[in-house]
């Protein structure tokens, strides 16, 4: 059983996302510039006041996990960035290409 698109929140700045699968949430920090398929362990996230239904797990190869603080990103681009607020067990992917893990810039040294 998967969400239907009532109950499937946009991805705009802001919005408040959580997995059917898994204990993870996710807030978007930036939105994507083209249409994105935003999944976690396999299905749609929802909105975070939808409930999930039970009983449901992570498809055993989008069951990575989601780190709690880490900001992920598409691999091809950087147009779409969101941040994990709840960790959870499954992999969080554009459709069923998971998404990277962004990493932090370099300052530049100071003298």
């Amino acid at each position: 059983m998967t969400e239907t698109d009532s109950t499937r929140a946009p991805i705009r700045t802001g919005a408040r996302l959580r997995s059917q699968v898994c204990t993870a949430e996710v807030i978007v920090v930036r939105p994507p510039a083209a249409a994105v398929d935003l999944t976690c362990g396999g299905l749609p996230m929802l909105g975070i006041d939808a409930e999930p239904p039970g009983g449901l797990a992570p498809e055993p190869d989008l069951a990575g996990g989601a780190l709690l603080g880490k900001r992920y990103t598409l691999a091809a681009d950087e147009t779409f960035e969101i941040l994990v607020t709840k960790a959870g067990t499954g992999t969080l992917a554009d459709g069923r290409e998971p998404l990277v893990v962004k990493e932090a810039k370099a300052l530049p040294a100071s003298d």
